[in-house]
This record gives C-alpha cells, sequence and structure tokens, in this order.
C-alpha cells in the first residue's frame, strides 16, 4: 500500500498552510462583502435567539403542567411561531450564505487563473496543464465548502455560546458538568485534524492525476491511434484510477470511525448530564422544565462539535483545495523583471555578455556565451539538436529566466523593460504552432486584439494570395477547433506567419516557418518573409538552405558555444563546421 501512494507526490511549487492562516486568507476574501456578512451575522444570531428560546419555553410549559391551560397554550403557540420564523431566519441565511460564497468563489477562481496565465513557460515545463487547469476549476469549487461550513459552524457557536449560559443562569454545577463534557468532544475532533487534512490533500493530488492524464490524452488521441496504442493509453488512465479508487476508500475508512466515536462520547456525556440533572431535580435544585431543558441544552451543544466531524471530511477538502489554490496563486515567478521601463519601438540590437543558462537542476545550455546581432540584421542558426538554437530565442523571447550574464536589447537589460510592451514588439513563429477555437480570423488576429477584417485581409495579401488560397482551403469565416484539429502543419504555420504579420513586430524570431510546407509554396513565402524581414532584426532558426543563403550572418551553435559566425559563402570557404553541417544536412537542398 505504501508503494502506491508513493507517486502521490506534492507539486514543486506546493505549500504548507496552517489552519488559521488559510481561515484568516479566506476572511480576506470576505471583507469586501461586509454588507451581507453583517446581514448574514443578524440572521445568525435572530435565528439562534428563537432556537434557544424553544427549550426555555418548553420547560415552563412543564413547569406549568396542571396550573391551567392558558398559559400552556400561550407557550405552545409561541413555540410554534418562534419554530417557524427561526425557519425562515434560516432560510434566508443560507440564501445570503449561497451568493455571498458564489460571489468570493468567483473572485478566486479569477485569481487563480490570472495567476496560472501569469506563470511563465518554464513553469509548464515541469507542471501539467491538467493539473494546473484541476487548481483553477475543481480546487477552487472544493473551497466553497469551505465557507459554507464555517458560516454554518459561526451560527452554531452562537447557539452554543448562548444556550451554555442560560444553563450557568439556571445552576452553576449543572453547567461546569456539561462544560467540562465538550473538551473531551473537541479534543477527539481536534485529534482526528491532522489525519483527515493529510487524507483530504490526498483525494486533491489524486484527482490532479487524473484530471491531468485525461487531458493528456484527449489531446494526444491522434497519435495513439496511428500507433494503435488506445489499449496502453487505456491502461495507464486504469493505473491512476485504481490510485484514486485506494485513494478515497482510505478517506472514507478514516472519516467512517470519528462519527461513531463522538457520538458514543456524547451519549455517555448525556446519560451524566440526565442523572446529575435528574438528582438536582429530586432534592429541589431543578424544576422538572429545568431538568429538562438542560438535558436539551446539552444535545444543541455536542450536536455542533459532531456535526463539525461529521462534515469534517468535506471541512478538510476545502481547506486543502484552498490550500492547492492559494500555493497556485503565491508561487514565484522565474521571470522577474527589475524595472518597468516602457517599450514603443526597437531598434532591434540584441547583446549577450556572458550568459549563463541550464534548464532547472539539468546540464547547462550556456556557460558564459557572448553574442552580438546589429539591429535590423537577419542572422540564420544553424547547429545540432540540443546546441541551444531554440533556448537562444526563448531567451530573447524572454520565455526563460537565466542565471547570469547579460541580455541587452538596444543596449538595455532586458530585465529592466516592461514585460508585456516588450513582448509585444517581439513576434515568434514556433515550428509547430498552437491554433485556438474560434474563426480562422480570430486566430490570425490573436496578437493584435481589436484588428478588423480588412487588417486581417491585408496581413494575407502580405503574405501572398496566391500562395495562401493555394494552401489554405478554408475562409476566414471557418471555425477551427481547439488545437488546430484537422488542420495540417503547414497550414497552422501559414496562420501563424499571418499573426505575425499583422502584429508588425521589431524583433522578429523564426523557428524555420516553411518547414512543414510545400516547395512551391516555400518559395512564396519566403519571398513574403523577407519583404517583411526589410527594417527588422530577425533571428531564424534554419533548416532550409534557401534560408540560410538569404540570411546577412549564420551562426553555428554547438554545445552552446558559437563554432562558427560569418556570411554564408566565407563559412563555405573556410570548410569548418558549417562547410560539415552543409554537407551532411544541406547539400542535398540545392535543387530546391
Amino acid at each position: 500500500m505504501s508503494e502506491l501512494f508513493a507517486g502521490l507526490h506534492a507539486d514543486e511549487y506546493d505549500r504548507t498552510y496552517g489552519n488559521r492562516r488559510l481561515v484568516a486568507r479566506i476572511l480576506r476574501y470576505l471583507r469586501e462583502r461586509r454588507g451581507a456578512m453583517l446581514g448574514s451575522a443578524a440572521l445568525v444570531v435572530g435565528a439562534a435567539l428563537l432556537t434557544a428560546a424553544v427549550p426555555v419555553v418548553i420547560s415552563r410549559v412543564i413547569d406549568q403542567v396542571g396550573g391551567g391551560t392558558g398559559l400552556g397554550l400561550r407557550l405552545s403557540l409561541f413555540v410554534v411561531v418562534a419554530a417557524v420564523l427561526a425557519w425562515v431566519m434560516n432560510w434566508v441565511r443560507q440564501a445570503v450564505t449561497a451568493r455571498l460564497v458564489g460571489d468570493v468563489v468567483y473572485r478566486l477562481q479569477c485569481d487563480a487563473a490570472d495567476a496560472a496565465l501569469a506563470k511563465d513557460v518554464a513553469f509548464y515545463d515541469g507542471n501539467s496543464a491538467g493539473q494546473v487547469m484541476s487548481r483553477v476549476t475543481g480546487d477552487t469549487e472544493g473551497f466553497s465548502s469551505v465557507m459554507t461550513l464555517t458560516l454554518n459552524l459561526l451560527s452554531q457557536v452562537f447557539l452554543v455560546l448562548l444556550l451554555g449560559g442560560v444553563v450557568f443562569w439556571i445552576d452553576v454545577d449543572l453547567g461546569l458538568i456539561i462544560l467540562a463534557t465538550l473538551p473531551i468532544l473537541l479534543g477527539v475532533a481536534l485529534a482526528f485534524r491532522r489525519v483527515a487534512r493529510t487524507a483530504a490533500a490526498g483525494t486533491r493530488r489524486v484527482m490532479a492525476r487524473v484530471n491531468a492524464n485525461v487531458h493528456e490524452s484527449m489531446l494526444g488521441i491522434s497519435v495513439a491511434k496511428s500507433f494503435g496504442r488506445e489499449k496502453a493509453v487505456y491502461r495507464d488512465f486504469d493505473e491512476v484510477n485504481r490510485l484514486s479508487y485506494a485513494v478515497y476508500i482510505r478517506q472514507g475508512l478514516i472519516y467512517a470511525v470519528i462519527l461513531p466515536v463522538l457520538t458514543m462520547l456524547a451519549g455517555l456525556a448525556t446519560a451524566v448530564v440526565l442523572y446529575q440533572g435528574g438528582r438536582f431535580a429530586v432534592l429541589g435544585r431543578l424544576s422538572p422544565g429545568e431538568w429538562y431543558f438542560a438535558i436539551q441544552a446539552f444535545g444543541m451543544l455536542w450536536q455542533p462539535v459532531t456535526q463539525a466531524a461529521s462534515f469534517w471530511s468535506l471541512f478538510q477538502q476545502g481547506l486543502a483545495a484552498s490550500e492547492r489554490v492559494f500555493a497556485l496563486i503565491d508561487s514565484e515567478h522565474a521571470i522577474v523583471q527589475h524595472g518597468d521601463e516602457p517599450v514603443t519601438r526597437l531598434d532591434g540590437e540584441i547583446e549577450a555578455r556572458g550568459l549563463v543558462f541550464r534548464y532547472g537542476t539539468g546540464a547547462t545550455v550556456f556557460d558564459g556565451l557572448d553574442l552580438r546581432i546589429a539591429a535590423r540584421e537577419t542572422v540564420a542558426i544553424v547547429g545540432h539538436t540540443g546546441g541551444g538554437k531554440s533556448t537562444l530565442a526563448k531567451l530573447i523571447a524572454r520565455a526563460y529566466e537565466f542565471q547570469g550574464g547579460e541580455l541587452l536589447i538596444d543596449g538595455r537589460d532586458i530585465r529592466s523593460l516592461d514585460l508585456r510592451g516588450y513582448r509585444r514588439r517581439v513576434g515568434v513563429v514556433p515550428q509547430h504552432p498552437f491554433l485556438f477555437a474560434g474563426t480562422l480570423a480570430e486566430n490570425i488576429a490573436y496578437g493584435r486584439p481589436g484588428a478588423g477584417h480588412a487588417d486581417v485581409e491585408r496581413a494575407i495579401e502580405r503574405i501572398g494570395h496566391r500562395v495562401w488560397s493555394r494552401s489554405m482551403p478554408l475562409s476566414l469565416h471557418d471555425r477551427l477547433t481547439s488545437g488546430g484539429q484537422g488542420v495540417s502543419v503547414g497550414q497552422r504555420q501559414l496562420i501563424a506567419l499571418a499573426r505575425m504579420f499583422l502584429q508588425e513586430p521589431d524583433i522578429v524570431l523564426l523557428d524555420e516557418p516553411t518547414a512543414s510546407v510545400d516547395p512551391l509554396t516555400e518559395r512564396g513565402i519566403q519571398d513574403a518573409l523577407f519583404r517583411l524581414f526589410e527594417g527588422r532584426t530577425v533571428l531564424v532558426i534554419a533548416h532550409r538552405l534557401s534560408t540560410i543563403r538569404r540570411a546577412d550572418r549564420v551562426l553555428v551553435l554547438r554545445e552552446g558555444v558559437i563554432a562558427e559566425d560569418g556570411g554564408f559563402d566565407e563559412l563555405l570557404r573556410r570548410g569548418g563546421a558549417f562547410a560539415a553541417l552543409y554537407a551532411t544536412y544541406y547539400a542535398h537542398q540545392r535543387s530546391a
């Protein structure tokens, strides 16, 4: 069993919050709804007073037995009216609470989604999108149970204080007996808290794993089907689903213990109160009605404790859920800006001085890289896989934080720039672009909010209508699915290029934008691209000879080091690293 739960580890950004800190955090979300809170509190007080009045009045009725029916009838009518009014107040309070909880959960979901969107690319390299999604949706819903139970328990606590005060007023000794039993019940419930919290945290984590597995399986379903791996996908799901089953069974067994234990203890305590109250009644210290009230009051006093314990599963799940949401919100950003200098236009000069970078705790990619790219220069980056080509582009795009050295844009430290403004001036076309659910026109206009249909048409015109119409059988109003299912990789690259034409960036980063198109289409796109390159700084991770030939410079990266740097013809004449790459990878493209 221990091996089964060994894989149920916390995410690296998880943190532990004490219950007091969690409740204080929750209360901060409630402060903006003070009016609703005060209204709910007033209803709690009113309902508690009426609820407490009922056993008091019934005890008076008992004492009036044999003394005439007039007073008894009036008191009985009062009990009915009080019970009805208490029910109405509780109903209104529940309605107000539901609205209050809904508002707070909405705000929490907004905060969680905002935190998830603000995370850097590096964050999602180490954390599954499905698990993050589970925190934004499932865990925020679980958080609502904490609030509902907390507000309900507050009303119960007020009722306990009120009834306890009446019992002490009736008889101090009986009040002390009842008071002595409550710590036992509370002690058992609190001792159960740590075990319950651990079990609840386990259920939230395993649910995140199930969500992540399903999310990944659905995203990769076409690959699974193409290799006939449906059974393997199901086995992976069955494994994590069995883990989920085991975790929920363990939690159920844990929570199945506490309520019977508390009920047994409450029964014993009730017997003590019943016996001692009966002795006091025989001795004349209590009337029969007061004896009845003491028993009823004790039942109302220990009921919130056992009720809290019976709902402890939900309460602890809610605390565990809120802890996971707050951990996401509070997790530190990998990208840290030291300033927010405005960025309106860029000349595009890029300089790296002693740049040091590694992925997490992995091997170092760059260990003191020095590089300068002049403004409005087109540079082709070539080299073997793992040489650092894509990493360099991602660092310039500010997708990752480097660990040492400097990266300067127009002579300014990239960390001193307003990040959002800087990214608007940098255009990125990955080798495998992502498409969003929406129309083709909406996908093209994604990088420039507010762009109209005419703007989209102009972007397509800059690519070339002939190239576009030959390669893109869709109209601008046709809808695409999330991820671009049914659209080829080459068509996705065309859409990504149109996005960039519409964006009009100052620095362009391309991961071979024509790698997945046919040679005829490639030639048309190349012409359009180099028209776009005019007046801009361009870095192209190049796999096509045609792209390398038209670049101003060629950089050969080998294991994070610039092996060669120069013009196409110059590097070929040298007969060095680039000439070897040319002979191996590019010579066969000469006829293209």
